[in-house]
């Protein structure tokens, strides 16, 4: 026999919508968020590609490109030309003369002769080096400004990712079993949670960092230690509140185990809150790397993260703003986006959201 479908008063076949298939259609309808959703997964791919686009190494170091400012046409070469070229002339003029002598164009044309023919060994290539183009400058060794940025996204990203994952896998694990068990357990996991609300945020992640050391894996355990507090308390609360339906009973009937009904029942019903989390904890997470980048206890030389090129451009902004301008730009854009996202989706995946899509 063949399968019999539900029909409405129309004698139309009923199709079901999942929950992410309805979410999805109302995310479509908020167009921040789907601005949000698009720009980070440019960036996403642009970090991902970064080894594949045409773009110099972030660890090249230029002495003689120092400062250069931001140019879509010019290239190291006919700056630095140019450069010398005012500063003859800004001395011929002190010196009451309006042109350069005859002695100061021999000078400046050999100049010009020496950026042609300079080259410099990278990764083993000789490289006419002076015929490179930095479209967002340099920085104070010569590193191309857009390299740093694109290679700094990787890092800054995936300590978002891998942070938030971290903590929303350790905060799914204490808080389901604490709202499914309750009783001892609960309480001594939530006592817990509460002495380390009680304790200084940055100040666990600074002491762990100096103890453990300043790399990259170190900070990635230091923020996800921290982090998954707040995840764990929304979690148990969902948990609870959906030990007790029809289907964790049904379940229990069955005679599914604790660790079944916890994972293959109460968590997936939990996932709406945990995805809208993880979307505004990586913001967070990007923000608190860039911090301890500020206080030089984050990402070091010769890696490089938005947090990192931030404090850089600090110190030269008076002579050297585009330092600062252009990673701050970047950071502000995927944070914007990030949250608008994470907002987007809260109002997707709650159908009784007052703001209405």
């Amino acid at each position: 026999m063949g399968k019999t479908e539900a029909l409405d008063q129309f004698n139309q076949p009923i199709h079901g919508v999942s929950l992410w298939v309805d979410a999805w259609r109302r995310l479509k309808k908020n167009k921040l968020a789907l601005i949000g959703l698009f720009l980070v997964i440019g960036y996403t791919l642009v970090a991902l590609l970064a080894p594949f686009l045409p773009i110099h190494s972030y660890k090249h170091q230029v002495l003689d490109h120092q400062y250069l400012p931001p140019s879509l046409t010019k290239t190291a070469g006919q700056i630095l030309y140019e450069k010398k070229r005012k500063d003859l002339l800004e001395t011929a003029n002190a010196a009451g003369r309006s042109a350069l002598s005859t002695e100061e164009n021999a000078r400046l044309e050999a100049y010009r002769n020496q950026l042609r023919d300079q080259m410099q060994p990278f990764d083993g290539v000789e490289t006419h080096v002076n015929e490179r183009r930095y479209l967002l400058g340099t920085d104070s060794l010569g590193r191309d400004i857009l390299a740093r940025i694109i290679y700094g996204s990787q890092v800054s990203i995936s300590i978002g990712v891998v942070g938030t994952l971290t903590a929303v896998l350790i905060g799914i694990l204490v808080g389901s079993l604490a709202g499914y068990l309750g009783g001892l357990f609960d309480y001594m996991a939530m006592r817990f949670v509460d002495v380390l609300y009680g304790l200084p945020y940055m100040l666990i992640v600074i002491i762990l960092m100096a103890v453990f050391g300043r790399n990259i894996l170190n900070l990635f355990f230091s923020l996800a230690m921290v982090s998954w507090l707040t995840i764990a308390r929304v979690v148990r609360g969902q948990v609870i509140s959906l030990k007790n339906a029809e289907f964790v009973q049904a379940a229990r009937v069955i005679g599914a185990g604790t660790g079944r009904i916890v994972f293959r029942h109460l968590v997936p019903n939990t996932l709406g809150v945990v995805v809208v989390f993880a979307t505004l904890q990586i913001p967070s997470f990007i923000m608190l790397e860039s911090f301890l980048s500020f206080l030089g206890l984050g990402v070091q030389a010769p890696l490089s993260s938005w947090g990192s090129l931030v404090r850089d451009g600090v110190d030269g902004l008076d002579s050297y703003p585009w330092m600062l301008l252009f990673p701050a730009i970047s950071m502000t854009v995927f944070l914007f986006s990030m949250n608008f996202l994470g907002d987007g989706l809260r109002d997707a995946l709650d159908p009784q959201s007052k703001n209405k899509l």
